[in-house]
């Protein structure tokens, strides 16, 4: 059984690649909320975000993805050996990420850590949910950026740096804490997905060595809903 029976997949189209970095190794993208980072199974899920760049760039591979909903920053090899470097550091968490989110309600302390294991929600899939006994160690900082009081908002933006990389761990880690994150189809309440047309989930930076120069690079991509 779908988590999201309705869902009818309708991927932007502006921008339609919104490229910030190239050079003979890889290529950085700001991707927008909507578009898959890499086909589905089905013939309507075929525009992604890894076609789209290899229809300029034929020779680019998918490092890490991102959520359909997230929006941000994703980077992509452009040859064999960047991406098996890069990969290696995504394996060993050499790489540096920071997300913006925007959660319901008042987040109590200014900054902490979830540390709850993961595992697919099979009978909901594509859910995931906490598992003591199964799940795979995820942990996720947070720190509070501002709190929003009002009636209309009753809102927190925060700052999310994952240690781990689990599938909706930034997601599932928010709702664990009772502040699912603004706009999210599969976790949010009612209150919470009402008070947005999308998933108020961004990564904002990304930091790691490039595997030519082995100089540490940083980029960052503004976030659109903040």
């Amino acid at each position: 059984m779908a988590a999201n029976p309705d869902f009818i997949y309708t991927p932007p189209m502006s921008p339609y690649l919104d490229i910030i970095y190239q050079d003979s190794d890889i290529v950085i993208i700001n991707k927008t909320s909507g578009i898959l980072s890499v086909p589905g199974r089905l013939p309507e899920h075929q525009d992604c975000l890894q076609n789209r760049v290899q229809r300029v760039l034929p020779t680019a591979t998918i490092v890490h993805r991102l959520d359909m909903a997230t929006s941000g920053l994703m980077l992509l090899a452009l040859n064999k050996p960047a991406h098996v470097a890069i990969s290696r550091q995504f394996e060993k968490r050499q790489t540096q990420k920071s997300y913006i989110a925007r959660v319901y309600g008042q987040v109590a302390q200014d900054q902490g850590s979830v540390d709850l294991p993961l595992i697919c929600d099979w009978p909901n899939r594509p859910k995931q949910m906490v598992d003591h006994d199964y799940g795979k160690a995820a942990l996720t900082h947070y720190k509070v950026l501002s709190r929003d009081t009002s009636n209309e908002r009753n809102s927190t933006l925060v700052e999310l740096s994952p240690v781990t990389g689990r599938s909706h761990q930034l997601r599932v880690h928010m709702l664990a804490l009772g502040h699912p994150i603004l706009g999210d189809r599969l976790y949010a309440n009612p209150q919470a997905l009402a008070l947005s047309p999308r998933l108020q989930l961004h990564a904002l930076s990304l930091s790691f060595t490039h595997p030519s120069t082995q100089a540490q690079v940083s980029f960052n991509a503004p976030c659109p809903f903040n």
